[in-house]
């Protein structure tokens, strides 16, 4: 069988974040992380909803997931022997052997197989990433940006980037880009600025200050992405 050069781009971030994930869960806890409130049941569940992504992904590039074919079951059972697995021999370096992490990590498995049922690849990366960038800034009790600035404010350009760039494909694929430039811009920039509008006002409800900072870059980001694929698709149209 033949793989597809983005089959080929997943397994290897596959192979790259399956032991990072190994290495991560088999560490102690550090105590930054403890001071600053997380849920590790949340991180639980974000590690196991992009591992599935991953893993389906790797072995069907662009098709939804079909729970009549053997794949999703194979899938599945991978992720809960490896859960087990993952928990069990955590007792063995410091760390607790703890069912509700298995729980976790089974619900994001589940959630991320069921949300593939309804998307395909390009979709369903531009989820995935808003899932992230909004659990990574809201389960945290304190805010990143008192403890780690400028972690706090590397991610937000690197999220938002990413954000947009998955935006203007999934626009590409969807063949909005067909509108007219002007009007095209202006829907590659306003899907990433809504969605971090949503994001900082969900912040503001669970009570934490707004940093103006971060949503400067994060704006910063949005625009560069857009500006750079506005710029190279007229620079193409006009070479033709």
């Amino acid at each position: 069988m033949t793989l597809s050069r983005r089959q080929k781009i997943i397994i290897i971030s596959l192979a790259c974040y399956w032991p990072a994930l190994f290495v991560l869960a088999h560490i102690p806890i550090p105590q930054l992380v403890r001071e600053a409130g997380v849920s590790d049941k949340s991180f639980h569940f974000l590690a196991y909803l992009i591992l599935v992504f991953f893993l389906w992904f790797a072995i069907s590039s662009d098709k939804k997931v079909s729970w009549r074919k053997a794949g999703v079951w194979w899938i599945l059972l991978v992720v809960v022997l490896y859960g087990t697995f993952d928990e069990i021999t955590q007792s063995y370096v410091g760390r607790s052997c703890d069912m509700l992490d298995f729980y976790a990590n089974l619900a994001g498995s589940l959630t991320g197989l069921i949300l593939f049922t309804i998307f395909t690849f390009w979709p369903a990366a531009l989820l995935l990433t808003c899932i992230i960038i909004f659990g990574v800034t809201n389960i945290a009790q304190l805010r990143l940006a008192d403890m780690l600035p400028i972690a706090d404010a590397s991610f937000h350009l690197f999220a938002y980037s990413v954000l947009t760039a998955l935006w203007i494909q999934y626009l590409r694929v969807s063949r909005t880009m067909k509108v007219e430039k002007a009007k095209w811009l202006i829907l590659a920039l306003a899907g990433p600025i809504v969605f971090l509008l949503i994001v900082k006002t969900f912040s503001i409800i669970l009570g934490r200050t707004l940093v103006m900072s971060n949503v400067i870059i994060s704006i910063g980001a949005i625009a560069a992405v857009a500006g750079a694929f506005y710029l190279t698709a007229a620079y193409k149209k006009d070479k033709k």
